[in-house]
């Protein structure tokens, strides 16, 4: 709770001279939310709890997710960017945007599952629109013919279908590698993974299992087009803020 506290009351003073008039106090120092009434009938008190609580994520292995975080942090900046550096040196643009369009072609798959489970009949009929014609006209998914044709690439996962059915989120989790989840999403990982499997698309999911080259070069894939970098945030409460976004984020794609 005081590590939460610490950062409202920060996020608070960076705010406070765009909410009122900076006031100096006789010791020189400001204090622009003195005379800031958020609202007359709730005291502080109750306003500091309704903050806290807004802030408050289900962590429960909040110690063990720490060191999966810090075990990542180390991973990406001494492994993984490296590899994506070096992939994007010796790639050309043309093969890199290739393969980037062929792995999420192949995506369209749990989307369009998750479309129809979620009974989304628009997005699911954009994704299967979007399989026919990336596939055939772009050669396998090499191009993208169906975003320029005005089909917006949209993500559904099993995670956000069973959000869809009110279940909840449940603890927090930080997955080696992966970054933020909790165990809702990360059963719809699971799920959505034995869904490619079974499905087979384009023989890819059995091509991998003879080469694991493909499921490598699908996760260099992936990393090089999350620009997400540790440390970037410059915050020492760059965990607590991953998290909330992780969670209200999910909470907005459920509800789309």
């Amino acid at each position: 709770m005081a590590k939460h506290s610490t950062l409202l009351i920060a996020l608070l003073l960076a705010s406070g001279p765009a909410l009122a008039d900076r006031q100096v106090d006789a010791d020189g120092f400001t204090n622009p939310l003195q005379n800031l009434n958020f609202n007359p009938g709730l005291d502080q008190q109750e306003f500091e709890r309704a903050s806290n609580d807004a802030l408050q994520v289900y962590d429960p292995l909040e110690s063990w997710n720490r060191r999966i975080y810090h075990f990542n942090y180390r991973f990406d900046q001494w492994v993984f960017l490296p590899v994506v550096d070096g992939y994007r040196y010796i790639t050309p643009d043309l093969v890199e945007t290739g393969v980037h369009n062929f792995f999420s072609n192949l995506g369209e798959v749990p989307t369009l599952a998750n479309s129809l489970l979620q009974l989304k009949g628009k997005r699911a009929m954009n994704s299967t629109a979007r399989l026919l014609f990336n596939t055939i006209l772009g050669v396998g998914g090499l191009w993208d013919p169906a975003t320029h044709m005005g089909l917006p690439k949209v993500r559904e996962d099993f995670g956000q279908t069973l959000g869809h059915y009110g279940v909840p989120a449940g603890p927090y989790l930080m997955l080696p590698l992966l970054g933020p989840s909790n165990l809702r999403d990360t059963t719809g990982l699971v799920a959505d993974y034995g869904l490619a499997t079974a499905v087979n698309y384009l023989d890819v999911a059995e091509a991998s299992r003879a080469n694991p080259g493909i499921t490598l070069l699908d996760v260099v894939d992936q990393r090089a087009n999350t620009n997400f970098r540790y440390g970037q945030l410059n915050s020492p409460f760059e965990y607590e803020k991953i998290r909330y976004f992780y969670h209200e984020s999910r909470k907005l794609k459920i509800a789309d």
